[in-house]
């Protein structure tokens, strides 16, 4: 599917630029013209346009990834299953400049309860 979602994405890209082309053409061979109503662009160029824009979007809809879960529960419980290999905070929890609170408030409390036992 990837390749015939490529080839609908560059066949609608192409088409999007003839259709460029095309208005960049109009507008330069009635740059000159007096009439307003001649200076619009003729309707062939805006279904050529609107038909390039709906084949590039079902182009990139076909080659997109698939959608990953919603609830964290879903998103959580597959990252388990994997190991945890994919877990995007791991780096975050395994820093070495972070600091982990509730140990380093135990240690101060620890400490004071040291420092209490030895004036006593």
């Amino acid at each position: 599917m990837s390749f015939l979602s490529h080839l609908v994405t560059l066949f609608g890209l192409v088409l999007l630029a003839h259709a460029g082309y095309s208005a960049h053409e109009h507008s330069v061979l009635f740059s000159n013209a007096r009439l307003a109503s001649s200076t619009a662009l003729p309707p062939d160029i805006i279904v050529e346009v609107l038909v390039a824009v709906l084949v590039v979007s079902i182009g990139l809809v076909l080659s997109a990834d698939k959608l990953k879960p919603i609830s964290w529960r879903d998103w959580a419980g597959e990252i388990e299953r994997d190991g945890g290999a994919r877990n995007p905070y791991l780096s975050l929890e395994e820093r070495y400049g972070f600091w982990d609170i509730r140990a380093k408030r135990k240690e101060f409390a620890d400490w004071i309860r040291q420092e209490a036992v030895t004036k006593e």
